[in-house]
């Protein structure tokens, strides 16, 4: 130190952003490496290219009679723990779309357009191209257009591997068809579209009871799976717009819920007013295997299943019978497996699933 208090700094050394765990030549790498599937994802209404300081979206003009924007953003959580387990990151996007483009659509919009952010400790430009990647796949599948995101390199911020990722989806609809409808009633049905397994909700649970209690590794083969632990774990979240969003226009749904953190006891009631209760049939369909194991394996009370896995089921559609009854059929014909989950009742704002709650 020098007598006025000022540090006195070592000679010979001149510093670099790279000598401080960022490389900005790697940033540069990633973004060229994801350049062509980030563009396959463009629909007309996308404006520019990438490298600009924000996406641009035109809605086309005319198309529209009272436009609202639906926006929806949300995370993988500690599914990410998986695809680091497992070293295969070409899915996980997939989830991060799925789970903000689901939750656009519950509110009867048709998912426009997406931006990511992947935040990791070192940038490894393969792997960042390997993510988002599979982000392009599911926008594409989802019919939206990735037009923008971030990839920050945060050296000393995540372990080494690791990394995060947050989704950003924006999506419209018409003021008079936004869900849920106002005049849900009594007598309405609800019917189930299936999950592709645990999708991205309830990993804290899971890994404490798979990897901690019973000692599972990723790669331990599970007979009752008929393939490893992990690929079970890893199974995308599945995407419901494409498949849904033509049932809106031929058909007067009610209502649609994403189930997702919360299970059936917190999202299912998100859609009610007050004097409606969901009333759910739990031998309506048998959930897969995946999450009875977890329930044995950990001794889960079936409430908590239901309160934190979708059990199954990834969304509900809620319809008058006669409009509900006609839109089964249409799936059904389409090859989907449609479950017809319960029925709304007078009575307090909440979901009733006899056996199992209230």
């Amino acid at each position: 130190m020098t007598g006025d208090g000022e540090r006195t700094k070592p000679a010979g050394r001149s510093w670099s952003y790279r000598d401080s765990g960022v490389d900005i030549d790697a940033g540069n790498l990633a973004v060229e490496k994801m350049r062509a599937a980030v563009r396959s994802t463009y629909r007309p209404e996308v404006l520019g290219d990438l490298g600009g300081f924000g996406g641009l979206f035109a809605l086309q003009p005319g198309r529209y009679r009272a436009p609202v924007l639906v926006a929806g953003t949300d995370g993988v959580g500690t599914k990410l723990k998986i695809a680091f387990l497992m070293d295969c990151h070409g899915t996980i996007g997939r989830d991060l779309v799925a789970m903000c483009a689901n939750d656009v659509l519950a509110q009867g919009a048709e998912p426009l357009f997406f931006l990511d952010y992947l935040a990791t400790g070192r940038l490894d430009p393969d792997r960042a191209a390997e993510v988002v990647g599979g982000v392009a796949v599911a926008c594409r599948e989802a019919g939206c257009a990735l037009i923008g995101g971030e990839t920050a390199e945060m050296a000393g911020f995540y372990p080494e591997g690791e990394y995060d990722l947050a989704g950003f989806c924006v999506g419209v609809a018409e003021r008079d068809r936004l869900l849920p409808a106002s005049d849900l009633a009594a007598g309405d049905l609800v019917l189930g579209l299936a999950s592709s397994g645990l999708h991205a909700n309830g990993f804290s649970l899971v890994r404490k009871i798979c990897f901690d209690y019973m000692k599972f590794k990723v790669d331990d083969y599970i007979e009752e799976l008929g393939r490893p632990l992990g690929e079970e774990l890893l199974k995308p979240t599945r995407l419901y717009p494409r498949l849904v969003l033509p049932l809106l226009e031929r058909f007067r749904l009610k209502a649609l819920v994403h189930i997702t953190g919360g299970g059936f006891q917190d999202n299912l009631p998100r859609v009610l007013p007050e004097g409606l209760t969901m009333v759910i049939d739990p031998a309506a369909w048998e959930a897969p295997a995946i999450f009875r194991l977890i329930q044995a394996w950990g001794r889960v009370a079936e409430a908590e299943m239901f309160r934190v896995f979708n059990m199954g089921v990834g969304l509900a559609l809620v319809a008058a019978e006669a409009s509900a009854e006609a839109a089964a059929e249409a799936l059904a014909a389409a090859g989907e497996k449609v479950v017809r989950l319960g029925r709304l009742e007078a009575g307090p704002r909440g979901v009733i699933i006899p056996g199992v709650t209230g």
